[in-house]
């Protein structure tokens, strides 16, 4: 398993599938208006799920900014790190 997803992994990831460099990438976006896809979205989830991260196509898809994802995504990668010790 990789090392933890940090906060600029996770705008590079972003970045990636979006198009753009990463400081261009902005946290407050709706996903669907910056052009994230559902096919996307679903690489998303595989790779962050790589990290060891329990997180779903709709966890994500029902939040309203990239902001919100890095919020779960954070949070649930601790709770994983405490479900490990």
């Amino acid at each position: 398993m990789p090392a933890a997803l940090t906060a600029q992994q996770f705008r590079a990831d972003l970045a990636e599938l979006l198009y753009q460099e990463p400081e261009e990438v902005d946290l407050d976006d709706n996903p669907v208006g910056a052009g994230l896809d559902s096919l996307r979205l679903v690489t998303l989830v595989e790779r962050w799920q790589e990290y060891g991260i329990d997180v779903s196509f709709i966890d994500l898809a029902e939040l309203p900014s990239f902001q919100h994802w890095w919020r779960l995504l954070d949070e649930r990668q601790e709770e994983g790190r405490h479900d490990d010790a």
